[in-house]
C-alpha cells in the first residue's frame, strides 16, 4: 500500500511540476526559459498565482500521503496533526525561499555571472540545510506525541516526498550554461 502511494506521489509531482513550468533540457542555442518570471512574454512562463495553486495542491497531497502511510491511533492523531501543521507552516517559509531562488535563477539564466553562480550555490545549499534543520528540530516534538519508530516513519515519508519533488525539479531546471563567459 505504501509503495503505491509513493508511486502516486511521483506521478502527482510530475504532473504538478511538469506542466510547462520548466524546460526539461538545456540547449546552448536556446535562451533560458523565463519559467517563474513575472512577465507574460514567454509561452512557457507561469504566474506566481499558478505556482501558489500548484504548491497548495502539493501540500494537500503531502498531508494525504502522510496520513495514508503513518498509522496513528485516534489519540495519536489528535496530538500529531497540530504538530505536523506547525512543522509544515515553518517548512513553507523555507519552500518560499527555494521558489524565490528558482525565480531568480530563471531571471538571470542568460546573463549569469560567476559571482551569481557562486551565490546561487551558497543560497541553494543554505536552503537545503534549513529544510534538514527544521525537520530535525521537529523530531523531538513528534516524539512527544508519537513513538520514536512512528517519528522515524514520518521522517522517512517527509524526506521521500522532498526527494521526489527535488528530483522532479532538478530534472526540469536547465543546467548553468558555461559556454557564455561573463
Amino acid at each position: 500500500m505504501r509503495k503505491k502511494n509513493i508511486q502516486a506521489l511521483l506521478v502527482l509531482v510530475s504532473v504538478l511540476l511538469g506542466c510547462s513550468v520548466f524546460v526539461p533540457a538545456q540547449s546552448s542555442q536556446k535562451p533560458a526559459p523565463q519559467v517563474l518570471a513575472d512577465t507574460d512574454e514567454p509561452s512557457n512562463s507561469i504566474s506566481d498565482q499558478d505556482i501558489a495553486m500548484l504548491r497548495s495542491d502539493l501540500r494537500a497531497k503531502r498531508k494525504q500521503i502522510t496520513a495514508e502511510n503513518l498509522p496513528l491511533t485516534s489519540d495519536e492523531a489528535t496530538k500529531f496533526w497540530p504538530v505536523y501543521e506547525d512543522y509544515r507552516q515553518e517548512a513553507i517559509k523555507s519552500a518560499d525561499k527555494r521558489w524565490a531562488l528558482l525565480k531568480e535563477y530563471a531571471a538571470n539564466y542568460n546573463t549569469m555571472t560567476d559571482a551569481q553562480s557562486e551565490d546561487y550555490m551558497n543560497r541553494s545549499t543554505a536552503i537545503e540545510q534549513e529544510f534538514i534543520s527544521l525537520r530535525m528540530k521537529y523530531v523531538p516534538l513528534f516524539e512527544k506525541v508519537i513513538s520514536p519508530k512512528k517519528t522515524a516513519l514520518w521522517y522517512q515519508i517527509d524526506r521521500r516526498i522532498d526527494l521526489l519533488i527535488n528530483l522532479q525539479l532538478s530534472s526540469a531546471i536547465p543546467m548553468v550554461d558555461t559556454s557564455k563567459q561573463n
